[in-house]
């Protein structure tokens, strides 16, 4: 937009009489400059609009670190008002979650009742879900939502009559499942309220103001003694919002209150946006020392929040294994939506779930259950990528035995592009070596690599929308 203006300004500028004055040396000169101004400017647009083909690199020797893995945790919605991961405990137990996270704890379990004045619970459906969550080696996320109906000026998205009534409900809830003479959990996550900018038409100032009702959870949790540590944060809105995030980071440090994490959600085809959102977050925190270890959480995400049948298909897990690249290194803890679809009147209805309802026959794995156990194929060192491109994204890897272990995925949300991706392996710890490429949800073929050099260069052909899993084995 600047160069735009500039030549503008300077053809205003050069006016019949100015270029009269001009001689044809000065005007050729004048020529050269806008055409060098121009040309890298358009050459940037067509760039942007035709994209950027891959020529990746993996550098054997450039290992990172530990592989963050923020694809490790996954949510389950407020289906039915009961406890629904048990019929697929074990199918959840195989995608070794770190973090199961459950919505509608209050309404969909009656925890809380009142006795005359005095609060009164009963954490026995609740018990149920968490301990669920607990045997699939997860640990429990518990969004803290909806607002008990013994304490609300209305229905379930209401406030409170009285904030220091939800302030109880919070405390006791994290005592009940953080406090070590109670349910003894070791890092618990409580999240204060899911999507309030939805649920409630919640907003940050006025009568229903969100920043009321976390500065009441924030202080139930700093009442909180003899427990195991826990995190709590907020605000799990349906998008990164400025005049959320940012206010909730600000009120929280002005007022010195405890803020672990932010989260928001995000449902997107776009991927560039997860990184944005990343970024954006961060700067909002990064001007404030007392929040320098503030995480960042989406804590639902897809790529539609509405039904889309894409998430019955390849298309939906092939948006999974970009997006978890996306997030991977820039988002803490993104929590995939969700486990099991809710009970429709079909099998395969466009529901989130990356398993079926068993109301039609015990539970199906969907393509999306496959591209998180294909993310869990990668080794626990991560290995740097140079080279990704517009469509294709890479993760890199190292196993335990040494051997490189490469996701590469051509996610286009087009269903259109495909591509032939170079890729070169540098500073190879042997010149001999066994390549196998997995197509995800496809076959598997190997090659035998003998080379003198350090360095092996090869093609592989991505069609649209497809993955492969790369192990090389010295």
């Amino acid at each position: 937009m600047g160069c735009q203006v500039f030549v503008v300004k300077l053809i205003m500028a050069t006016k019949k009489e100015i270029l009269r004055g001009l001689t044809p040396l000065a005007i050729g000169l004048l020529v050269i400059i806008l055409v060098v101004i121009a040309i890298p400017n358009a050459l940037q647009y067509v760039g942007r609009a035709a994209g950027v083909s891959a020529d990746l690199v993996f550098n054997y020797e450039g290992v990172l670190g530990k592989l963050p893995e923020p694809w490790r945790n996954i949510g389950q919605g407020g289906e039915e008002p009961k406890e629904m991961i048990a019929p697929v405990v074990e199918a959840v137990k195989a995608l070794k979650p770190e973090y199961i996270r459950l919505d509608h704890i209050y309404d969909a379990f009656k925890v809380v009742s009142k006795n005359g004045d005095q609060l009164t619970f009963d954490w026995s459906g609740l018990d149920v879900a968490v301990q669920t969550i607990l045997a699939t080696g997860a640990k429990p996320f518990l969004s803290l939502s909806y607002m008990p109906e013994v304490i609300s000026k209305g229905d379930m998205v209401a406030p409170a009559k009285d904030w220091n009534e939800w302030g109880q409900v919070v405390q006791a809830t994290i005592e009940h499942y953080s406090g070590r003479t109670q349910k003894n959990i070791d890092g618990v996550i409580y999240e204060v309220w899911n999507e309030p900018d939805l649920f409630g038409d919640y907003k940050t100032y006025g009568d229903k103001n969100y920043l009321e009702m976390y500065t009441a959870s924030a202080k139930a949790a700093a009442r909180v003694r003899g427990a195991n540590l826990f995190e709590i944060g907020g605000p799990a809105t349906t998008g990164l919002y400025q005049n959320w995030l940012e206010r909730l980071i600000k009120y929280a440090d002005s007022n010195n209150l405890r803020l672990d994490f932010v989260s928001w959600h995000r449902y997107s085809y776009d991927l560039e946006q997860y990184e944005k959102d990343a970024k954006q977050a961060r700067k909002w925190a990064e001007n404030i020392p007392a929040l320098v270890n503030l995480k960042f959480y989406v804590t639902e995400w897809g790529h539609n929040s509405e039904i889309d049948k894409g998430y019955d298909g390849k298309f939906g897990a092939i948006h999974t294994l970009a997006g978890a690249r996306a997030m991977m290194g820039a988002i803490d803890r993104a929590f995939l939506f969700e486990i099991k679809d809710g009970p429709g009147n079909e099998k395969y209805w466009g529901r989130w779930g990356v398993l079926t309802h068993e109301k039609f026959g015990p539970p199906e794995k969907k393509p999306r259950y496959y591209a998180l156990q294909f993310l869990n194929n990668l080794g626990p060192y991560r290995v740097g990528v140079a080279g990704e491109g517009s469509w294709v994204k890479s993760i890199a890897s190292t196993d335990d035995n040494g051997n490189l272990k490469i996701m590469v995925v051509n996610y286009d949300p087009k269903g259109t592009h495909a591509e032939a991706v170079p890729m070169t392996f540098e500073n190879l710890p042997k010149g001999n070596f066994k390549i196998t490429r997995t197509d995800f949800m496809g076959s598997s073929r190997s090659l035998d690599v003998a080379t003198t050099s350090a360095t092996w260069k090869t093609s592989e052909f991505f069609g649209a929308n497809t993955a492969a899993m790369f192990t090389l084995e010295f």
